[in-house]
């Protein structure tokens, strides 16, 4: 997978040719205009703007301006003021004359003005010193010129101008090549002859060449050599797909009649696995592209796959619709690329509705290299305008800007509609942006540093972005996650990305990352993904990426440890440094809910920006733990400071209690103005400290008062309550969410896992789950009446369970070939502990809850005891058969051999049979009397003569 970052290390697949006859997901056509001026990027000032009229040499100022905007987004001005080749252009283009733009990915742009093509670099800076704008001529055509039939060729991003190729292709099939951008004056022309259609799209493909394509469908590769010369043939394709050029090629290349009527809508040439898509009005087809050749690989029926359910996804609650479900029309517009899988634009209007409405929906579809799978999914947008039947659709092309995000932006020549792809866990605002400035208009455009970047005819280059002010988290904590300006200060502009001028400690890195993600929070993805290429960047030689484990963990730990600086009582006892979230901290002493939204928020940013898959390790209680454990832990925690702050409410005595305790071991005081709790509950990665603390003052208690108070034995209930229900809260985070901390590397790597409710040290929940285990059966259950007996046992079985949970969380982690021996001693002790704490409850006839534990986590040796003591045998014979397949049987039998019960060993049931006679294969001195048993006394005698010869 390839970084999605912004802006140098983008190499997320370049779009080819998009929808419209007006253009690709850059060029519409439009009639210039005279009377109309040229802006540059929105960098220029209104003294030029009027000057512009009348045609005088432009400014070269810069200053960003918005251009349009709403409660969610906006759109601004974006780069370097244009060079003054465009600006004149646009500015002396005649009436009838023919403008469309194209930006590729790569930072490239380029203007076809009637008969004049000009290409200049583009960037994000404000003041660019890429100042490369070259001019050339195209030859006469009757049909104009359109910037879809122009394509770039460059090695990489970072290739000269001297190296970058030029084609340009009219409708009619006159080629135009320049080998190199900085030689316009050298140029190959050819000419393609053809008959029933005309030119659409072409195509750069970065393995050789380009690829020229028609409105029917029709794909000629074009190559160029090393003189300059462009030599061309079809694409190596099915039948039919090639056909209609003139008889000339037809006939050199035996190209077959055309088909029926296919027409193209947009051409996607994916980079990273050298491959095509075409999109028809009915078909979606691939083809794999090298130096030489190509081959076909699929064709997916559209209509068919996708059809039914888009009719469905709109109409499906009209009742008129189930009548007809084949009345409406579907168009297939554009497709581009995102991380989620090919996205297909489409619009679908039904004749029959009045007023008729034109609904337009994402697609969403996953390529398995050699077809699409079944799982489709819809996003059926909240664009739906008005429609004619009869007239041209408004609206044919959208970007995807961002490969790593669902952010996707329809537009028009006079609007950008904001959309989500609906490929994300929340879906993002959608609005309609209209330009603000009167006969300004979108000319074309692209995605280029993870921005939708289109160019305007008065305003120039322009960006669409979300507004910093909307933030994906809770309204009552946005705020709150604001850093100070010091240091890492938001890159809220469209400008320069943040430049290190050194190489700054790791708490500095911690601030910046804190500023990606609270951009991030606003929807500012692209200034985030520029800050963490520049602080984190995602380069293999780099090596480990233990900063960025150090900088998320403590990020995180923050989050959680926040203080609740708007809270008045806190305002003399927040600390005042520049490592937390913000001075108008987090509001959270009493709502550790947000604390949670905060969490989740982490995590989507963690995912989304790609960073998840690149945490590996930190040091946590001495032990080396994975990080995206670590971010697990501390959800855990805030789920049982949850419970625990309940409990506070309901059983304050005993909570206040504890929390002075843990409170004193810590050596924290409690400032005058706020309460031991206020102390405790902010500091959620202590909150573990409780359960030690509970227990002294649970022993406290039952050493104060006399067993026969109604008090004495309530603690222990209390206690078992309070600490059954953190542990639940916990462990339920730990299985239920497992998939939010998911990494897509290779766990193998991981270090052991050793869960904080699973930590064995001196103050460790695995050790507070015995010592609560002995109290409640030494102390308090010899105690208490058998109701209040019954009560304590269950809960007690509750704790059990949390324990032996954690084992095995522990055991899979070293579940591995590399660590044989350390799984081996691990499993020992489990096993060891497991039947130690199991013998109790069974030694306390406590059958049923002894069994409820023994089958889920596998103890045959506690099983088998409490068959015996119970001389049950079909419960027996009931385990036999639910653990056949983890040899249950062979567990019996030799635990049958070495308590010396061989009469039972040699008196299984029938079924068992077989499974004994392979056992006593290894216990020959036995399996004579085992054949006697079954009356199998052909083999009675060697087994009998057997047995005499053994020493």
């Amino acid at each position: 997978m390839f970084s999605p970052r912004a802006p140098a290390g983008t190499r997320r697949p370049p779009g080819g040719c998009y929808g419209s006859p007006r253009g690709p997901g850059g060029g519409f056509t439009v009639e210039g205009r005279r009377s109309v001026s040229a802006g540059g990027t929105g960098v220029l000032s209104p003294a030029w703007r009027s000057t512009l009229c009348s045609r005088s040499t432009p400014t070269r100022g810069a200053q960003y301006q918005t251009v349009a905007e709403t409660l969610n987004y906006e759109i601004r001005s974006f780069g370097s003021s244009l060079p003054v080749k465009v600006m004149e252009a646009i500015t002396l283009a005649e009436v009838d004359e023919p403008l469309s733009v194209k930006i590729s990915e790569n930072g490239w742009a380029w203007l076809v003005c009637g008969e004049k093509l000009i290409v200049w670099k583009i960037g994000q800076m404000s003041v660019s010193k890429l100042s490369v704008c070259k001019e050339f001529h195209l030859p006469p055509c009757d049909l104009p010129y359109v910037a879809d039939l122009v394509a770039l060729s460059h090695p990489n991003e970072h290739t000269s101008s001297q190296c970058v190729s030029v084609m340009a292709a009219s409708r009619r099939g006159t080629i135009c090549y320049w080998p190199s951008l900085t030689h316009e004056e050298s140029c190959t022309e050819i000419t393609v002859d053809f008959n029933s259609a005309e030119w659409k799209c072409l195509t750069s493909v970065t393995v050789g060449g380009f690829i020229l394509a028609s409105q029917k469908k029709q794909l000629l590769r074009l190559t160029p050599d090393g003189s300059g010369r462009v030599s061309f043939r079809p694409v190596q394709q099915g039948q039919g797909m090639l056909s209609g050029l003139g008889r000339r090629v037809s006939s050199l290349f035996g190209i077959l009649t055309p088909t029926a009527n296919e027409e193209l809508t947009s051409v996607l040439w994916d980079e990273e696995n050298e491959c095509l898509y075409t999109l028809t009005n009915s078909s979606l087809d691939k083809w794999e592209v090298d130096e030489t050749s190509e081959r076909h690989v699929f064709s997916w029926d559209l209509n068919r796959s996708m059809k039914g359910d888009l009719g469905n996804y709109i109409w499906g609650a009209d009742e008129n619709y189930e009548t007809d479900k084949s009345g409406f029309n579907v168009q297939y517009l554009d497709l581009q690329q995102s991380k989620e899988g090919l996205v297909v634009l489409m619009a679908a209007w039904s004749q029959g509705d009045s007023p008729c409405l034109i609904y337009y929906i994402l697609g969403t579809v996953q390529d398995n290299g050699y077809r699409i799978t079944d799982e489709i999914r819809m996003e059926v947008t909240e664009y739906h305008p008005l429609y004619q039947p009869d007239e041209e659709i408004p609206c044919q092309r959208f970007l995807i800007p961002d490969y790593s995000s669902q952010a996707a932006y329809l537009y028009t020549y006079d609007m950008v509609f904001a959309v989500s792809t609906g490929t994300g866990r929340a879906g993002l605002p959608q609005e309609k942006i209209n330009l603000n400035m009167p006969g300004d208009g979108i000319l074309g455009g692209g995605s280029f540093a993870g921005y939708p970047v289109l160019f305007c005819r008065n305003s120039g280059l322009v960006a669409a972005r979300p507004k910093e002010s909307v933030s994906m988290l809770p309204e009552n904590i946005e705020d709150s996650l604001a850093l100070s300006t010091s240091g890492a200060a938001a890159q809220g502009d469209v400008g320069p990305p943040f430049e290190r001028t050194a190489a700054e400690p790791q708490e500095d890195k911690i601030k910046m990352l804190k500023t990606a993600f609270v951009m991030y929070c606003r929807k500012d993805i692209v200034g985030a993904q520029a800050m963490l290429g520049d602080i984190f960047p995602d380069n293999a030689d780099l090596g480990s990426d233990s900063e960025l484990d150090g900088a998320v963990a403590q990020i995180s730990l923050d989050l959680i440890n926040d203080y609740p600086a708007c809270d008045p009582r806190w305002a003399e006892s927040v600390p005042n440094d520049g490592n937390r979230f913000s001075n108008t901290s987090l509001l959270l002493l009493h709502q550790l809910e947000d604390k949670m939204k905060a969490h989740y928020c982490l995590m989507e940013f963690l995912r989304d920006m790609e960073l998840l898959n690149r945490l590996e390790t930190v040091l946590v209680r001495g032990f080396l733990t994975a990080t995206r454990l670590l971010l697990c832990e501390h959800a855990e925690k805030l789920s049982a400071a949850l419970v625990l702050k309940n409990y506070h409410t309901k059983l304050p005595d005993i909570v206040n209690a504890a929390i002075n305790s843990a409170l004193g071991k810590q050596k924290k005081s409690v400032p005058q103005n706020l309460t031991a709790a206020d102390v405790f509950f902010r500091e959620v990665s202590q909150i573990d400290t409780a359960f030690e603390s509970l227990l002294e003052e649970e022993e406290n208690i039952l050493e104060d008062k006399t067993p026969v108070s109604l008090e004495w034995a309530e603690v222990a209930v209390n206690v078992n309550n309070i600490l059954k229900d953190m542990l639940h809260a916990a462990v339920h985070h730990r299985h239920n969410k497992s998939s939010l901390y998911k990494s897509e590397e290779d766990a193998e790597r991981e270090p052991e896992y050793i869960p904080w409710t699973a930590f064995s040290g001196p103050s460790g929940v695995r050790n507070v789950i015995v010592r609560q285990t002995d109290i409640v059966l030494n102390k308090v259950h010899p105690q208490v009446d058998s109701s209040l007996r019954n009560t304590l046992l269950d809960q007690l079985v509750v704790l059990l369970d949390f324990y032996l949970d954690g084992y095995v969380c522990q055991l899979k982690s070293v579940d591995r070939p590399s660590q044989q021996e350390r799984y081996n001693n691990l499993d020992l002790e489990y096993t060891q502990k497991r039947s130690q704490l199991l013998a109790q409850l069974l030694s306390l006839k406590q059958h049923q809850l002894t069994a409820s534990l023994a089958e889920k986590y596998c103890d045959f040796d506690i099983l088998i005891q409490l068959c015996e003591q119970t001389d049950n045998q079909a419960r027996l014979q009931h385990y036999l058969n639910q653990f056949a397949d983890q040899n249950f049987s062979d567990f019996l039998f030799r635990w049958y051999m070495e308590k010396g019960k061989r009469g039972k060993l040699l008196c299984p049931p029938v079924a068992q049979h077989a499974q004994l006679a392979h056992f006593l294969q290894s216990h020959q001195h036995l399996s004579w009397l085992h054949e006697i048993n079954i009356h199998n006394f052909d083999k009675v005698k060697s087994a009998f003569n057997t047995c005499l010869v053994l020493p």
